[in-house]
């Protein structure tokens, strides 16, 4: 059923979501859509910053099931974002130590869904991501989350540098996962106040972002692959920070 009532079609019927207040994940445009009400949600949406897509009709009419979309199709978050800076003050004031996790642009909704899913059970207090290039927090994320998204805070942020200036002004140590270190995770102490940034599938943590953070660590790869599926590697970083945390 989520996945039938994620999607909402029509011009207007999208403004009126915007307006509301409602999260939207993405706006599909119409390619050459042009006319007053368009140009009124076109500025809506530059307004609010949100994500969109131009596809040709086709792409609209399966979206919508074929029905009068008017050429604009806007995807709705099943979930309500956390703002992060009440978030921080709320986590602090508990008096249980930080643990937050950064996704840099991840964007593939199936290891988003195994990272909400590894971040809940392993305790972090909020999963933090970018409103632009990051996964949508969708029904097949929920699926693979296996309902973790409704049980663990997520934030959005305009720039991820924007979030590890607030964690750190809050004296919240940052830790990338990176191969580009020769410090291990084995030699972070995850006892502190700490976030953890991980990755997109191809790139990796962002330079600019490796320039900002505390500390990088990798983990030890014994075989031929260079490197391991993101969501597998952040699960290694979450529990090496459980096993310290127990003992």
């Amino acid at each position: 059923m989520l996945e039938e009532t994620t999607n909402i079609f029509g011009i207007r019927a999208i403004i009126e979501a915007i307006e509301s207040g409602s999260t939207i994940n993405k706006v599909y445009l119409q390619k050459g859509l042009r006319g007053s009400l368009f140009y009124e949600l076109d500025k809506l949406i530059k307004e609010k910053k949100l994500t969109t897509s131009m596809v040709p009709v086709e792409k609209l009419d399966r979206l919508s099931k074929n029905s009068n979309h008017q050429g604009a199709v806007a995807q709705i978050s099943p979930i309500e974002f956390y703002d992060l800076e009440t978030l921080v003050e709320e986590t602090l004031e508990s008096g249980k130590t930080p643990l937050f996790l950064l996704l840099d642009q991840l964007s593939d909704v199936r290891n988003f869904g195994a990272i909400i899913r590894t971040a809940e059970c392993t305790g972090v207090n909020g999963i933090i991501i970018q409103k632009n290039g990051s996964a949508p927090v969708n029904a097949e994320t929920i699926k693979t989350s296996a309902g973790a998204a409704f049980k663990i805070p997520i934030c959005k942020v305009d720039h991820i540098k924007d979030a590890l200036f607030l964690l750190q002004g809050s004296d919240i140590k940052t830790v990338a996962a990176t191969e580009k270190t020769e410090d291990s995770v084995y030699d972070i102490n995850f006892n502190q106040p700490i976030a953890i940034v991980m990755g997109s599938e191809h790139r990796g943590v962002n330079p600019s972002i490796l320039k900002m953070v505390d500390y990088k660590a990798k983990l030890p790869l014994l075989g031929e692959i260079e490197s391991l599926n993101v969501s597998v590697a952040c699960g290694a970083f979450l529990y090496e920070s459980v096993r310290q945390r127990m003992s």
